[in-house]
């Protein structure tokens, strides 16, 4: 293919998808505004449920028939809710978010002293963040879903596996504000670590019996979205990547290189109960690429044992009091019980 043309392709997907998110922009500042007018007039008016339903009823059918479909009693509804909780938002933890540093937000001016800041995400996305209750957790996925450009369906997915509470689980309050603030941050090897990781895209049933290389293979087949579930800056190295050493060979199950640390993170994959010796054996995959893989400016080698039972107990006596380098994590194949999460984070809190 002419390389003009390939030039020209480029700067036209440029084109359409800038004129998506414009449109997207749009549409959501449109829908807010919506809602204010919506909210002022039923402030104004006689303050009853049933004056409220009347009147959207109204609009609605006026608006259907100036302007088409997309005007029910419903999304008028939706809008008004839109307005309401993100005009009502906590200044305190939405003004001192990534939300105020981000050169793409869109700025609303409700009036001299109050303009509303949003993300330029899709109303669809806002659509399903308003299902959310709680603010710190809603401000969480609504960073995370810019910040990593999630589709609707991954906005879903991660909400359904309980990306925040399994985040905060590990946190104490300062810093589960911080995490609604800013979304997840990488600065240190520990920032990784979800437990549990839930792997329900790979198809496999809870109760199934399947072996580690069945494990393997699913993980491989479904890279991407196990890339997306492990979190931010992986590239996928290899499987069974071998190395020999004092000519013994060794396999390494799966290698991938975080960015963000700047590091080799390397995974072995356990179905049943985590041993000693399996701490043992990735202490030494561990050292070997530090001092033959690695290069100086690098980072020192992660190592993820990924099992699906492990006895904290067991695995805290097998490490280092400094350890910040092995880590080992639960898995499952079936998505978790948020409201089991929730009860887990207060209980920890």
């Amino acid at each position: 293919m002419n390389t003009l043309s390939i030039k020209i392709a480029e700067l036209v997907e440029q084109g359409r998808m800038q004129i998506t998110k414009t449109s997207n922009m749009a549409m959501v500042q449109t829908y807010f505004m919506v809602g204010k007018l919506i909210v002022e007039d039923l402030q104004a008016g006689v303050k009853r449920a049933e004056y409220g339903k009347q009147l959207l009823q109204q609009v609605s059918k006026d608006l259907m028939q100036l302007l088409g479909r997309g005007f029910s009693v419903q999304n008028l509804e939706r809008m008004r809710t839109f307005y309401h909780i993100y005009n009502n938002s906590s200044n305190d933890l939405r003004n001192s978010s990534i939300i105020q540093k981000s050169s793409n937000c869109l700025r609303i001016f409700i009036d001299k002293d109050k303009t509303i800041s949003l993300l330029p995400i899709s109303w669809s996305h806002y659509l399903f963040l308003l299902r959310i209750d709680n603010e710190t957790e809603r401000l969480f996925y609504e960073i995370e879903s810019f910040k990593n450009q999630w589709g609707l369906k991954e906005l879903e997915r991660q909400f359904n596996a309980g990306l925040f509470e399994r985040l905060a689980l590990s946190k104490n309050k300062k810093q589960i504000k911080q995490l609604a603030q800013e979304g997840q941050i990488v600065e240190k090897p520990k920032d990784l670590i979800k437990e549990p990781l839930v792997l329900e895209f790979l198809g496999i049933k809870e109760d199934s019996k399947y072996s580690e290389t069945d494990l393997e293979s699913a993980i491989i087949n479904q890279i991407e979205h196990f890339m997306l579930e492990l979190g931010k800056g992986f590239f996928f190295g290899g499987r069974q990547v071998r190395f020999t050493f004092d000519e013994e060979h060794f396999l390494v199950d799966l290698v991938f290189y975080n960015r963000l640390l700047r590091c080799f993170v390397i995974i072995d994959l356990k179905i049943g109960k985590l041993k000693d010796q399996d701490i043992g054996q990735m202490q030494m995959y561990i050292n070997y690429y530090d001092r033959y893989v690695k290069s100086e400016d690098e980072s020192p080698t992660i190592g993820i044992i990924i099992c699906k039972h492990k006895n904290d107990a067991v695995v805290e006596i097998s490490l280092p009091k400094d350890n910040n380098q092995l880590f080992a994590s639960k898995y499952q194949t079936i998505l978790p019980s948020k409201d089991e999460l929730r009860k887990l984070l207060q209980n920890e809190k």
